[in-house]
């Protein structure tokens, strides 16, 4: 079955973030645990964990319908100390956020090594910091997210996202979200039936299909191989409708959040509806 949603706002509380899914006619969602854009929050009360809860069995959302965010703030792969010191401490405030909501899967971006190391010091380093979140929580999967390899950004290439795989000592509790608009910039040519084939037959020969655990269905404002990171509505980008048919259509999408990020919210319910036309 296919669980499309949105990225949700949970302003006033995390126990809003169901209830305005269920608003848009979502059937999986995305949302932030805290303030995205501060290192520190209060912590999660009683209150707002058991309302999150109980309006989550309300509109019959499961844990494998859900794939949080973390922090914009994060590196995990910093060469910064102190930097570095202070996103590890925010990933595992995050991680335990999830085991409070029942929640059993986080998404993050890698990490960038800022021009002062090398790529695969920056990739040992995000391994070893999802190594030190999970030793530190249980039931949640780190889930890393490809990226359009803007700037200093890791996570662009498939080979990334092997690379820190295998040095995570879980493998039961890491697992990959590959974004649409993200692989289309960092050069993956998902616009044709053709390519789309050759891009995932390459990430399930190089990652593997086992490790994926949702989606983020984003049109791109920039162009093939750009390298920019620019989210677009559906039906206005560069990317075109076919990729998105053709996740509609394959099984191996079933069963895992598939998520708009796209930048109209008032556009998610009539885009939701677009994404669940295409299935045959």
């Amino acid at each position: 079955m296919k669980y499309v949603g949105a990225h949700i706002s949970a302003s006033g509380g995390v126990e809003n973030a169901p209830l305005n899914a269920n608003e848009v006619g979502a059937r999986a969602f995305a949302f932030f645990t805290k303030n995205q854009k501060q290192w520190v929050a209060p912590p999660l009360t009683k209150k707002s964990i058991d309302a999150f809860r109980k309006r989550c069995e309300e509109f019959d959302f499961k844990p494998h319908q859900i794939l949080p965010h973390d922090s914009y703030l994060i590196n995990l792969g910093s060469p910064d100390p102190d930097g570095l010191g202070r996103s590890r401490h925010s990933f595992i405030d995050e991680m335990q956020r999830c085991e409070q909501l029942g929640l059993d899967r986080l998404n993050f971006h890698p990490g960038s090594h800022l021009g002062k190391i090398t790529e695969e010091q920056c990739l040992d380093i995000i391994a070893e910091s999802v190594n030190i979140a999970l030793e530190r929580t249980s039931g949640v999967i780190a889930v890393i997210e490809n990226t359009a390899g803007q700037g200093t950004n890791l996570g662009y290439r498939f080979e990334h996202l092997k690379h820190i795989i295998d040095r995570v000592d879980d493998k039961s509790r890491v697992g990959v979200c590959i974004d649409t608009c993200h692989a289309f910039t960092s050069g993956y040519d998902l616009s044709t039936a053709e390519g789309f084939e050759r891009v995932f037959d390459d990430f399930d020969r190089i990652v593997g299909f086992k490790y994926l655990k949702g989606m983020h269905l984003n049109e791109s404002k920039k162009a093939f191989g750009s390298r920019v990171d620019r989210h677009d509505s559906l039906h206005r980008g560069e990317l075109g409708d076919e990729v998105f048919r053709l996740i509609m259509n394959d099984p191996r999408f079933d069963d895992m959040p598939l998520i708009l990020e796209t930048p109209e919210e008032t556009l998610w319910a009539e885009e939701i509806r677009f994404l669940y036309s295409l299935q045959r």
